[in-house]
């Protein structure tokens, strides 16, 4: 192994090394953003409809039971070897955590927060944006953390598809050019990326959570800290 080589890319790429982070960054955050996005409407309605929510749960989880080969081999003829190729089965497979997280952290609501919310007049949108939601942060941000995670690893994927893969395309110039220090530059550089981005949400939730532990308003305010757990009931 030639450790001096390690970031030396090579042409075939046609990305530096920061390049390919920033490509595997944006494969893999836009399909939880997106998925994010799909999620929050989704899981309201089914907070609103119970009955909705055994069936949506059962369609995320079996479309999440796909291997992402083959997902990807069914939407080459439609969308060709593109990054949009990869990013739709991540932002699918990132359904099966984000909307049972949010439902639940929604529904840990106290039902005495949602009288006094309606009493002051808050229809059910302004309801669920300006009560649920902040309520539901903790919870929300630990789906994110697993699907966002989840979606950086399996970018790499898209090495087999045209070099879509970002990081991953290491992995495949490995075998090609018998070059097995650009297999562990890749194993290394994502690793690194899922423990960078789960950290900044970790910071997020703080933020936002001024009431959960480690939060220094919380502490300059004299509020009690309590768990996670309990902050979510």
């Amino acid at each position: 192994m030639n450790w001096d080589r390690m970031f030396d890319i090579p042409s075939d790429l046609q990305h530096t090394w920061l390049g390919l982070v920033g490509l595997h960054l944006r494969e893999a955050l836009l399909p939880v953003l997106a998925g994010l996005l799909i999620s929050l409407p989704l899981a309201q309605l089914c907070v609103r409809y119970r009955w909705l929510y055994p069936p949506v749960l059962w369609v995320t989880t079996v479309l999440y039971a796909i291997p992402s080969l083959a997902f990807i081999v069914l939407l080459i003829d439609y969308t060709g070897q593109t990054e949009l190729t990869v990013m739709i089965p991540l932002t699918v497979y990132s359904l099966v955590v984000l909307v049972p997280a949010i439902v639940d952290g929604v529904r840990s609501v106290p039902q005495e927060t949602l009288a006094a919310a309606t009493a002051m007049g808050f229809g059910p949108l302004r309801r669920y944006v300006q009560v649920q939601l902040p309520i539901a942060v903790p919870a929300i941000i630990a789906g994110l953390r697993v699907a966002t995670v989840s979606s950086i690893s399996l970018v790499s994927i898209g090495a087999l598809i045209g070099n879509q893969g970002a990081l991953g395309n290491l992995i495949n110039d490995a075998n090609i050019y018998n070059r097995p220090e650009l297999a562990l530059n890749a194993v290394l550089s994502m690793a690194l990326l899922a423990v960078l981005v789960d950290g900044a949400l970790v910071v997020v939730r703080l933020l936002l959570t001024p009431w959960m532990p480690g939060s220094r308003k919380a502490a300059k305010a004299g509020r009690p800290v309590v768990s996670e757990e309990a902050a979510a009931r």
